[in-house]
């Protein structure tokens, strides 16, 4: 029972709504900046598609006044992609995709996602390859944010579930690789909830981080821009919270407990009725 249900049926209707239609790559792969008036941005049937872009969701997050990585390199161009012009630490991530597929978080030519060594010819193979496959797609390399206490390591992740500028939920995921980890479900004032979707075990004690109020202020500006139920994925770090990526269809609605299908579903019909 897990699949099934409305809230599933909503998210599965919206992915085929944004995506099975011929505008939907052009929408989405077409440059946006943070210059860029809010009536461009939204020049379009279901503008938010423009934010499954990693690069334009960053610059919409810039237009509304987040924080995001620095950006060291953005491009199709493997070949010129300068390594020597590289710190020890940064990270590599496709603007298209999702499931952390083709990331690259890298300390000292660690990749600590997979735990193995990879050189810069190896790594550019990799993204050449995905290139062919895909020519839209380009890479970004940005800054390996240091968490709260700065230190380099994988960032815990905080998702929250926000519907027109109200948060019903956020996850807080401690990672250990892009499949597994230990997550717990809050509310905005971090109290503990149910478990909301059977991703990741729960675990207890998790702390909330320095920065959370900014997250949730964060979270809820950004969630009334984007007009709609979206999940926003946001960093604690050394400086502060950092905007990571907008997913308007998570896990395809699909691994929701009862409660959380439920939750969902109230805050959907009171703060989004009548929104895809």
């Amino acid at each position: 029972m897990r699949n099934n249900g409305q809230f599933s049926k909503r998210i599965k209707k919206r992915y085929e709504t944004f995506w099975h239609d011929s505008q939907a790559e052009e929408i989405r792969n077409t440059p946006m900046s943070q210059y860029d008036s809010i009536e461009k941005w939204k020049a379009a049937p279901y503008w938010q598609r423009r934010l499954s872009n990693k690069h334009n969701a960053r610059e919409f997050a810039k237009k509304n006044g987040c924080k995001v990585p620095d950006l060291y390199w953005k491009g199709t161009d493997i070949e010129n992609l300068d390594f020597s012009k590289l710190p020890s630490h940064y990270v590599i991530r496709p603007t298209i995709g999702h499931s952390c597929n083709h990331v690259f978080v890298m300390d000292n030519g660690q990749n600590l996602f997979d735990k193995k060594q990879y050189s810069h010819e190896e790594i550019k193979k990799i993204l050449k390859w995905e290139v062919t496959k895909n020519p839209v797609l380009e890479f970004l390399v940005e800054e390996f944010l240091q968490n709260e206490e700065g230190n380099y390591a994988i960032l815990t992740d905080y998702k929250f579930y926000c519907f027109n500028g109200e948060i019903a939920c956020l996850y807080a995921i401690n990672r250990l690789s892009p499949k597994s980890g230990f997550g717990t479900f809050y509310d905005e004032h971090w109290n503990q909830l149910k478990k909301v979707q059977f991703n990741y075990p729960p675990i207890d004690n998790q702390k909330a981080p320095h920065c959370f109020k900014e997250m949730v202020e964060t979270a809820k500006k950004l969630s009334k821009s984007y007009d709609m139920f979206v999940r926003i994925d946001l960093y604690a770090t050394a400086k502060g919270c950092v905007f990571g990526e907008f997913t308007p269809t998570p896990s395809m609605g699909m691994n929701f407990t009862s409660f959380g299908k439920k939750l969902m579903l109230a805050y959907w019909d009171k703060y989004c009725y009548g929104y895809i």
